[in-house]
Order: structure tokens, then sequence, then C-alpha cells
């Protein structure tokens, strides 16, 4: 397995200024240059980046060399700025749009997940994709895709249904067209509902077990601003909750890659948003297993561009115009604190019991969810200082896996009724139409 770099890594998701991700069509590679070595003056380490699926593949059997031309130009340009370069195959979804070719939908309507000429192409898009990169420096990662776990069922307006051992083949057939690499990471990532939403197809075991290094994606519009308050303890501490949940479910010592957190206006004051940034970072740093945080996102979408949910206009360290904001400053400042700390944070000593089956399966999601029986009592240890972290009952009854762990105190919830959860895909938590 490859073991990712030390210490800490602090990048962005790269969110271009000129067009958004439309200037994929005809990339203006100034405009490019621009914004990355904006980026880079930040103190970045590192961008990931978002070539559309349907322009890297517009038929089944078509994998265009222009657009895999264009993917290596924007790693190019991104290095020679100093910025590392990860990059994601399948998008798939972005910012509540769908973006899927037009040989899998309609007419041609396909399950991305199940028919096996259709994973067949993607594996094959995925090898391509990564054959582009292979021999740059700068290139440390490939993501499969971008939270195309929502596609898998609710609350998808169009589902492509898919059970827990289809969601496992869809991931280990597309990780295979990637030779394993030291020093390169191959991974995939699942937003939220992975960890919450009960049935979900895709498991906190595929998560936490499949690829070199886990992801999450840590939005507080998920419910848990709405019921705590943006500001709360749980909000700030809700991507230092979710390192040590996925956790759980892995290897003892498996890294955790904080691929996505932002701070979302519709559930954040403005003026709350640095502090927001600095809180959030520096609570999820104190997880032992971090690997490096990747902030949502470079630039503000340009109001030019319609219909977008209103929080995407102000989701940048950098607007609009190209001005680094005040959140813009606080990440930056606080990942140079944190690049600079003198050592690791300590093992956590104390754990909350998630329940599972001999599958390692939760009996409940919602008792990890926002209101739910263990986010609760986590985040009460939280507040007191105890620096909780999270097993299974299946670790928690082997006093040896405990002390593989160095967990030497267990703390056991009862089942909750119910949870303040909101899948993130959801078109209130996301305020489209609002």
């Amino acid at each position: 397995m490859t073991t990712p770099a030390s210490p800490l890594r602090f990048g962005v998701n790269y969110v271009p200024r000129d067009g958004w991700f439309h200037s994929w069509l005809s990339p203006r590679w100034e405009e490019v240059r621009r914004d990355l070595e904006t980026i880079a003056s930040l103190g970045m380490d590192h961008v990931r980046i978002f070539p559309f699926w349907p322009i890297l593949q517009p038929n089944r059997t078509l994998v265009r060399e222009e657009a895999l031309a264009d993917v290596r130009r924007m790693a190019e340009i991104a290095s020679e700025a100093g910025l590392d370069v990860a990059v994601d195959v399948i998008q798939g979804h972005m910012s509540s749009y769908d973006f899927l070719p037009a040989w899998l939908t309609s007419w041609h309507a396909r399950n991305m997940f199940t028919d096996p000429e259709v994973v067949e192409a993607q594996v094959e898009l995925t090898a391509r994709v990564h054959e582009s990169l292979a021999d740059l420096p700068a290139y440390f990662a490939l993501t499969l895709g971008n939270e195309v776990n929502q596609f898998s069922g609710d609350p998808h307006p169009s589902p492509m249904r898919a059970d827990a051992q289809q969601a496992e083949d869809w991931i280990t057939s597309l990780l295979g067209a990637v030779p394993s690499q030291e020093g390169r990471l191959r991974l995939h990532a699942e937003y939220d509902a992975v960890w919450y939403l009960d049935d979900h197809p895709f498991q906190p075991a595929h998560a936490s077990r499949l690829g070199d290094v886990t992801a999450i994606h840590s939005w507080i519009f998920n419910g848990t601003a709405q019921q705590y308050g943006g500001m709360s303890g749980q909000s700030l501490r809700h991507g230092e909750y979710l390192t040590e949940l996925s956790s759980a479910f892995a290897a003892p010592g498996r890294q955790v890659w904080l691929q996505e957190i932002g701070a979302p206006l519709s559930v954040l004051e403005e003026s709350d948003a640095a502090a927001f940034c600095t809180a959030a970072t520096r609570h999820a740093a104190d997880s032992p297993d971090l690997w490096g945080v990747t902030w949502w996102c470079s630039h503000d979408v340009d109001r030019s561009l319609a219909d977008f949910p209103p929080l995407e206009y102000s989701l940048g360290l950098i607007d609009a115009a190209g001005e680094v904001k005040p959140i813009g400053r606080a990440f930056a400042e606080v990942a140079a604190e944190l690049r600079g700390r003198p050592e690791a944070p300590a093992a956590r000593r104390e754990a909350v019991v998630i329940d599972v089956d001999e599958q390692d399966v939760p009996l409940r999601r919602a008792d990890a969810a926002p209101g739910g029986a263990v986010f609760t009592a986590w985040n009460d240890l939280a507040a007191e200082g105890i620096r909780p972290a999270v097993v299974t009952s299946r670790v928690a009854a082997d006093p040896q896996a405990l002390a593989e762990r160095g967990i030497d105190r267990v703390h056991r919830v009862e089942p909750g009724e119910g949870s303040g959860y909101s899948a993130v895909s959801d078109s209130e938590a996301l305020g489209v139409g609002s």
C-alpha cells in the first residue's frame, strides 16, 4: 500500500475562475496559470482537478486524446507553479449538477455501477487518465470520481441503483486500472451518506478499506449546522469526527484525507467564515491519522453563471475577481501553523462504540449521523476535552484489537430513534431554487 508523505498536506479543490468547469470545453491556459499561481501564493502544496466525464469520454468507446492532453497541460501548469496535482476521473456530479455522457442517459440509459460494458468503459477511462499523467512527478493521486455514490440511490431523482457488493465491485474494478506505486495514491471518495444513511449501498468498510487512503468530505449543511448552529462545537468538529469515525472501520494507522471541507454561507454568517475555517482545520489536524486538508474551494463561482445553489457563489478562498478573501488568508495562516507544528498529536485513549454486524456494517448508520446517539456521545466527550476516537463493537469486544489502537476505555451508547441528517444532494440542504 502506498504510504503518504508527512507532514500534513494543505491544498485546494481547484474551481476555475474563468467559466467554472465549463472551461474544460476550451481552456484558456493563461487564465489557468493566473489561478494556480494565486493558489500557490497562499502557501498551498497541491490542487485537486476535475475534468468532466462527457468531455473526456463522449462515446463509450472513445476517450478523446485532446481532452487527455488538456488534463496533462493543467497538471504541468500546476507543477510549474509549485503545486502537486490530484485528479478525479468521473465528474459526474458537481455543485448540484450532474454531468453524464449521452451514452448513459435518456434513450441510452444504463447503470454506471452494474452494466458490464459501462464499467469496462470507466475502467478504460481511468487507465487512460492515469497514463496521461504517469510520468509527471507532481501527479500524486487519482480519485475515481467526485461523490458518485450519490447516483446509486435515494435521494437522487434518477438513481442507478446498486447493492453493496455491486458498489464494492465497481470500486475495485476502477482502482485496479491504476497500478500501485510508492508515493502515488489511488482512492475513491463518497459523500457522507456512506457514513450516515441507512441502506446506502456504499458502506463504511468500502470507504475505509479500499484504496490507499480514506477520503472524507465534511459538509455541515447536512443537518449538523441546522441542528446545532454553524459555529457550534458539533459543526467545528465535524471534519474531526468524520476522520475518527472513518478510522473505526480501517486498519490501525490508515491515513485519512479530508478531501473536501468548506464554509457554506447557507448555514454560516459571512463574518464567521474565516474563524470557522481556522477552528475546523485545527480540530481536524488533532486526529493522528489525518493526511491533510483540501479546502473547497479555490474560487467563487462567478454570478454571471445562472442557477447554482446560492452557497456556491461564496465558497471560494478567492473571489470571482481574483482577490484573496479573509477566509483565504485564514486558511493560509492555519496551514502554515499546522505544517510547522513540532510533533504529531498524541494517540486517543478513549473511544465511543458503534454497533456493527459480522460484516462490520453499522446496525444503524443513523446513530453516527448528526443528532444520533454515537454522534452525540462523541461530541459530548469532545466538549469535555477527552479527544475521543470511535471503534466498532467487534473491536470493542476484542482486548487485543483495542490495545493495537491504544484504546483503554470505551463508551457505549443506547441506539437512538433517529437523527437530524439530511443527505447533501437534498434540494433543501443545498438551497436549490431558493
